[in-house]
């Protein structure tokens, strides 16, 4: 992937940060990594899942041997695979049997973020899954004592999905429009 692809991608998911996550507030944790550049973004090059596990592999060890104050968390954006939702879900399987097999359970966390995120129990036009799409196919790696303090310091936590769900339904078309230019409007 050439240099000028990456960076096109990069500036794609940082809109999509700033504009959607950050400013409908659907992460109320997200705004602080990012004033402070403690977010990493890495665009994977993987064109197959040997390599997809390496990159993600390599970067959850970055993670863990990095001060928070230096990479608080790091988004992994996989623009050349995962297309389709449901390889995706198996690969977020695939994703959290690495957190348990290298022993990061209660050190790291995987949260998924997909163009066609879909809810189960939901229909794919609901607009209840924006709270989950993105551009591209992404892996955010977290760190699960970040989401601890986080969580301990926002009242009724428990309430964050209902809330950004009613974010989202409440959205005009032309709102929706623009904050996810990636998505077929019907």
């Amino acid at each position: 992937m050439s240099p000028h692809a990456i960076e096109r991608i990069e500036t794609e998911v940082l809109t999509w940060l700033d504009q959607v996550v950050i400013g409908l507030n659907l992460c109320p944790f997200a705004a602080r990594p990012r004033r402070l550049g403690q977010l990493r973004i890495v665009v994977s090059n993987a064109q197959d899942d040997e390599r997809l596990i390496d990159e993600l592999v390599s970067e959850v060890e970055l993670l863990l041997n990095e001060a928070s104050d230096a990479t608080e968390t790091s988004l992994l954006v996989v623009p050349a695979m995962l297309k389709d939702f449901e390889t995706y879900n198996r690969f977020i399987d695939v994703a959290e049997m690495l957190v348990r097999q290298y022993g990061w359970e209660g050190e790291i966390q995987v949260a998924s973020f997909h163009p066609d995120y879909c809810f189960e129990g939901t229909a794919p036009e609901d607009d209840e899954n924006l709270t989950n799409r993105s551009p591209y196919p992404i892996l955010h790696l977290i760190r699960e004592k970040s989401i601890e303090e986080a969580l301990s310091r926002f009242p009724n936590p428990e309430r964050i999905p209902e809330r950004n769900i009613g974010r989202v339904c409440s959205l005009s078309t032309l709102e929706k429009r623009r904050l996810f230019p990636y998505l077929n409007w019907r």
